[in-house]
């Protein structure tokens, strides 16, 4: 198998809001934020190539939302899905599999467009979108604390257009060497791709673990659903994680691809970060 960054830019939330209960004196040196208060996170997707399949993990924000939308996360950079995508040498048409970590905006935006005609087209019309039942009930009905970040438009149209599938939870695997954990503490089922790589294990955390300044317990962000579940699940996985050498790849982080943890006096903790074609 064969895996590859695909950055498809960056956008800004409020720190406050990425930090939970962590007062703004302490996240600050982590995480430079503007003066609105803004912090900077990437948008970073992970392209697995394994023989006929060709897998996108997760796929931005897209850009079919209006100016209205946009102004609230000051998208910026030079990076673009179908841009970074084409660098690799891969077209739309060539991508089998979407797995989606979860159905927020910023994490599935990018699977659909708008055709020459102004109506939804699938970004990968040959690709079956993965996600799985609890989830997409869970976003299809939402709460109403979630519900500004489940958009219609960018779930609806992957089961209108027959592309949507359903993996089992039961049997957490997309296709030998590519399995995945849930978690509950962000939203409801979100799935981190667990991928085996040159001998070793790559976890995709998306927002279990948005960057390296979140690695410790306190630092959960406030958009999740339950916020004491995504502790006690982040201790448990950071503790794997440290014991069994994971390389955890970083979705969200502005700086960082890659990172592992290790064992400290004061619990698990950042051991080193590198690029992922340093692997």
């Amino acid at each position: 198998m064969d895996l590859y960054t695909v950055n498809t830019g960056f956008f800004k939330l409020d720190g406050g809001a990425m930090f939970g209960v962590v007062p703004k004196v302490i996240w600050s040196r982590l995480n430079y934020s503007d003066e609105n208060n803004l912090c900077t996170w990437a948008m970073r997707c992970l392209l697995a190539v394994d023989g006929d399949r060709v897998v996108l993990i997760d796929n931005g924000i897209g850009d079919k939302q209006d100016a209205r939308f946009f102004k609230h996360y000051y998208l910026h950079g030079d990076d673009s899905l179908k841009g970074n995508l084409q660098k690799l040498g891969v077209h739309p048409t060539d991508i089998t599999d979407n797995f989606l970590t979860h159905l927020h905006f910023d994490h599935c935006g990018g699977g659909v467009g708008y055709g020459s005609h102004g109506q939804y087209e699938m970004t990968f019309p040959r690709a079956t979108y993965w996600s799985n039942k609890d989830h997409w009930h869970w976003a299809t009905v939402p709460n109403p604390r979630e519900k500004a970040s489940f958009l219609k438009e960018n779930i609806l149209p992957m089961q209108e257009m027959g592309q949507l599938g359903f993996l089992d939870l039961e049997k957490p695997t997309l296709f030998d060497g590519f399995d995945f954990i849930t978690v509950d503490g962000h939203t409801d089922k979100q799935m981190l791709p667990k991928i085996q790589y040159k001998g070793k294990t790559i976890v995709f955390v998306a927002d279990l673990l948005p960057s390296i300044a979140h690695i410790p317990l306190p630092y959960v962000m406030s958009y999740d659903t339950r916020p004491l579940l995504t502790m006690d699940e982040k201790s448990k996985f950071l503790d794997e994680a440290a014991r069994e050498g994971y390389i955890l790849y970083l979705e969200h982080d502005p700086n960082h691809e890659c990172c592992t943890v290790k064992f400290t006096e004061k619990g698990v903790g950042l051991d080193k970060t590198f690029r992922l074609d340093e692997i």
